[in-house]
């Protein structure tokens, strides 16, 4: 797709928007959409209250302008472990919601809220975010890949037939060096981007094997045998080949480069290796061996996914899935332009005209002098909430933007764009790496939308 052929690329990006053009008409009838004025304070409601969802609850029970009211949680063991995080701060008891995967439906039909968190296991994910935005609750929905962009289709267009909102809960976009880098991004620093990588590479073997009561106890059973994640996660590896867990470092990236504001995804392509790291493990723990049953399981999944992008504004991406095998974690984040790049693996960077000639520097003092004011406001707040604090910033973010009832900052389009990224992987793989085009959920808006995520320190 060079620049020196810009007729095949015409072609190309007509046949891309052809191919969406099926997708974009909703047969969904018109309705009159929801509205309410900001809020003081919300009224919460939980859709699955695991070991992520506690989390949040737990940062929910902290503040002084919201109520956890309500909770659908299926899981006994949670209800109790969640139970006892309002005891422990002698608050009133939410009204659980257990009588089945369901119930849901009757918490949205009789409870008074304002906004719900959703942190179920992925396939409940999009299910419940509709019915959410039908019932007009602001909504706050956990990260996943899509099983189809059909699902895709349907979150945007609840979206515009409702009015209710949808707020992608994507933690590491506010990952402090993450955010650093953004403020470098946007003064320039690295000058116009080129490159981008950014991945899910993290060893989730202990979690996809669990037989224990936290989630890294050891052991090699899953299905009803697991424990928490153990219980559903794994069956995406017996079943799916592709990047199943695109968006921890797709949201980051997507802000550097304006995706859906300016910028948009134009195709992708990927492949994966065999499947071996899950088999290994359940043969070398002491608690599998040969014969084992989950010896004989096969995996669909391959141990390395790597899937690439192309953008309209012809930068490229490189995105890794890499959860089967022995590793360190991390994302991969790579940021290149035409003055420098920050390669987080080794934590260095090299800014053409500062840093030292053909030399890496540290990338730890550029973070301290760049550091976002977000961070500057709100670190000591967040002192103590998950993932480095990082979860602080995404929940205070979350609740701030459903009292004023506004879009997102990481919205129902941002949501569609990056979870699509694994059923168009998935496709690839099969058809042998073959490109596949990107739906523009936005319907031509992303040419005049403006990104507005963490431009100031408000929230």
């Amino acid at each position: 797709m060079s620049s020196k052929n810009p007729i095949n690329r015409r072609e190309f990006i007509q046949k891309t928007s052809l191919a969406s053009a099926g997708l974009v008409v909703s047969s969904t009838p018109s309705k009159k959409k929801f509205s309410r004025k900001p809020l003081s304070s919300l009224r919460l409601a939980f859709f699955g209250t695991g070991m992520r969802g506690q989390g949040h609850v737990d940062l929910a029970l902290r503040r002084d302008d919201c109520e956890v009211v309500a909770i659908a949680e299926v899981d006994a063991e949670m209800i109790k472990r969640t139970k006892n995080l309002f005891s422990k701060r002698n608050l009133k008891l939410p009204t659980i919601y257990d009588q089945g995967e369901r119930d849901y439906l009757r918490l949205l039909e009789k409870e008074d809220i304002d906004a719900v968190i959703i942190a179920t296991p992925w396939r409940w994910h999009t299910e419940m975010a509709v019915a959410v935005m039908n019932a007009g609750k602001y909504c706050g929905v956990e990260v996943c890949g899509a099983f189809s962009l059909e699902e895709c289709w349907q979150m945007v267009d609840t979206h515009e037939r409702t009015g209710s909102h949808l707020f992608f809960l994507e933690n590491v976009c506010y990952r402090r060096d993450v955010m650093a880098i953004l403020n470098m991004v946007r003064q320039d620093l690295f000058g116009e981007l080129m490159h981008l990588e950014c991945g899910y590479q993290h060893d989730l073997r202990g979690v996809k094997f669990n037989d224990g009561q936290s989630p890294y106890d050891s052991g090699v059973e899953f299905g009803e045998k697991g424990f928490s994640e153990a219980k559903w996660r794994t069956w995406h590896s017996v079943h799916r080949n592709g990047d199943l867990y695109p968006t921890h470092g797709i949201g980051p990236v997507a802000q550097y480069i304006n995706i859906n504001r300016g910028n948009r995804f134009l195709y992708l392509t990927s492949m994966a290796t065999k499947s071996r790291g899950l088999h290994n493990y359940i043969v070398d723990h002491e608690k599998g061996g040969a014969n084992h049953p989950n010896a004989s399981v096969e995996f669909k999944l391959g141990d390395k996914v790597t899937t690439m992008i192309k953008t309209v504004n012809e930068e490229t991406i490189v995105i890794h899935h890499d959860t089967n095998l022995p590793r360190p974690y991390s994302l991969g984040f790579r940021v290149q332009g035409t003055k420098g790049l920050w390669m987080a693996v080794n934590n260095s960077i090299y800014i053409e005209g500062q840093s030292p000639s053909h030399q890496w520097e540290a990338a730890a003092p550029f973070l301290e002098k760049y550091d976002h004011p977000l961070w500057k406001k709100y670190e000591q707040k967040a002192v103590g909430a998950g993932h480095g604090g990082m979860d602080f910033f995404l929940l205070n973010s979350f609740i701030e933007s459903a009292k004023q009832n506004i879009e997102a900052p990481f919205d129902v389009y941002d949501a569609a764009t990056w979870m699509a990224i694994t059923p168009l992987s998935e496709q690839s793989i099969s058809m042998g790496g073959q490109a596949m085009a990107f739906p523009d959920f936005t319907r031509g808006r992303w040419m005049k939308r403006k990104n507005s995520f963490a431009w100031d320190d408000s929230f």
